[in-house]
């Protein structure tokens, strides 16, 4: 991504939050792809209190600034009032690629929010370049929250769900 195409980024994140406020929106998300491998994948949400605002897109090499004070830009699937991260059952995409929660398309999902699972069980697949990893549960325990949807891209560290 160039520097220009950057700025043009910023810009249109900007416009977003903009268009968020004028019209009294919770949300707008929005999907460009540049080609191949290069998409902005964005949703604004407008925060209920002052939060510092923060940009993630696909190409990790870019940042953008904070936008405005109560409103938060990211390529997150799933979000809550609490930082999924954080929880204790929290298990983390142990690398890069694209989430799987069936072994294919039209089979039953690997697991489901009240599930319970015992330690290794498979709880879902990664795809990191053309070859599907098998992610084992780290303990035994219920389901409590799934945060990524199929066919979601991760990276190292995101929180995948959460075992109680």
């Amino acid at each position: 991504m160039t520097k220009k195409d950057q700025d043009t980024d910023i810009k249109f994140i900007q416009a977003l939050a903009e268009v968020l406020t004028v019209n009294d929106l919770a949300e707008v998300r929005v999907k460009r792809e540049y080609g191949v491998d290069n998409t902005l994948d964005i949703r604004v949400t407008r925060a209920y209190a002052p939060l510092a605002a923060t940009t993630m897109m696909t190409n990790p090499s870019t940042s953008v600034a904070p936008i405005a004070n109560n409103i938060e830009a990211s390529v997150v699937t799933k979000t809550t009032s609490d930082d999924p991260a954080s929880h204790a059952g929290a298990v983390a995409s142990p690398m890069v690629g694209t989430v799987y929660l069936q072994a294919e398309p039209g089979t039953a999902a690997f697991i489901s929010v009240g599930d319970n699972i015992t330690e290794g069980q498979t709880i879902l697949i990664i795809e990191a370049m053309k070859t599907m990893n098998q992610i084992p549960a780290p303990k035994s325990g219920k389901v409590a929250r799934i945060l990524v949807d199929d066919g979601t891209p991760v990276e190292f560290g995101t929180p995948l769900i959460i075992i109680e």
